[in-house]
């Protein structure tokens, strides 16, 4: 029965990576037919509504995060989360042949990484443990060592929300990936409660008369929103190419150990089958992170302006970090 279920999983999260892969690049393919015939979504057009690669791709997302979420119902967290790396490899090679960024081949390896390590983590995955229950998931989740899991991780969530957030958000964007990263383990657990609910109760087993169920659903809800916000900031304010590597690795790590602490998944491992496990999380990671350093980075399409920014650790005593010179050119120039 496990190994049915962690198979249905399996499928699952592998379509999940092939959809939301491939969504980025219609999406991209979209905004850029819209740059060329109205305003660019990056200052503020909109013209990208009315194309169809968009709406495609949107669509393909959100198949793509259906997928992954029913993916959760049916195998452990230790599966399906690091499978979320196959998403980068389908965006990298839909992009290679259809938007024309040149993988490099260093990009290469690391997809090849990727896919060693998800093989090496499919292989030795622990198998499901049966819940019939909201209660029993909420008897899980009410276990000494995971409420400590979550005072810590509550704790030092507001303390980057409150003490770091205002001093270090703009400079450091472990500040705001931290509290992505932490918030993003929670939704995991929430949400595979909420997956277990609604399959308990389509099958006949009403979950609905639990409070716990509603208590999930509205952690899920607290969490998502404020990991989204806070992952807009990290990307509005820093590099795509650092954050999105960056934020899966803080991400996947701690929604394993999550997982691990919750629902026990290594309780029935043996010593190798988790060392093997831990091997193909590290592969994974680390072809996660050559793929982004390796991919070509796409030359910004901006005309009209030059904006310069003078770091205050360039420039001592100037308490104005930002020095702003408008420059009107034909071409952008980057800095």
């Amino acid at each position: 029965m496990g190994i049915a279920e962690n198979s249905k999983g399996l499928v699952l999260a592998v379509a999940s990576g092939v959809f939301i892969g491939a969504s980025f690049i219609l999406k991209k393919k979209g905004l850029k037919q819209a740059a060329t015939h109205g305003t660019r979504a990056g200052i503020g057009g909109y013209s990208y509504l009315l194309q169809p690669f968009w709406w495609a791709g949107m669509v393909t997302m959100f198949i793509g995060e259906v997928a992954n979420f029913v993916a959760y119902i049916y195998a452990p967290a230790l599966l399906v989360t690091p499978l979320g790396a196959l998403s980068i490899i389908v965006s990298a090679v839909l992009a290679h042949f259809l938007l024309k960024e040149k993988l490099q081949q260093m990009g290469i390896l690391g997809c090849v990484f990727c896919i060693v390590g998800s093989v090496l983590i499919v292989i030795h995955a622990p198998q499901e443990h049966a819940l019939n229950s909201v209660q029993e998931i909420w008897d899980l989740a009410t276990q000494p060592l995971f409420l400590v899991y979550v005072t810590v991780t509550v704790s030092v969530i507001l303390a980057l929300i409150l003490h770091f957030e205002p001093r270090y958000g703009q400079k450091n964007m472990l500040v705001y990936l931290g509290i992505c990263s932490l918030m993003g383990s929670l939704t995991v657990m929430s949400t595979k409660a909420i997956g277990i609910a609604i399959k308990l109760t389509l099958e006949g087993i009403s979950q609905l008369t639990y409070p716990q169920t509603w208590f999930f659903l509205a952690v899920a809800i607290i969490c998502i929103i404020t990991q989204l916000n806070y992952l807009n900031k990290a990307l509005d304010t820093f590099n795509t190419a650092i954050v999105s590597p960056v934020h899966y690795v803080m991400f996947t790590t701690l929604t394993i150990i999550a997982s691990v602490i919750m629902f026990k998944d290594w309780s029935d491992q043996s010593a190798s089958s988790i060392a093997s496990e831990i091997c193909g999380f590290i592969i994974v990671l680390s072809g996660t992170i050559l793929l982004h350093a390796t991919r070509e980075q796409e030359q910004p399409n901006m005309r009209g302006s030059l904006t310069w920014y003078i770091g205050e650790d360039l420039v001592k005593g100037i308490e104005d970090e930002r020095l702003n010179l408008i420059i009107h050119s034909s071409d952008y120039v980057e800095q």
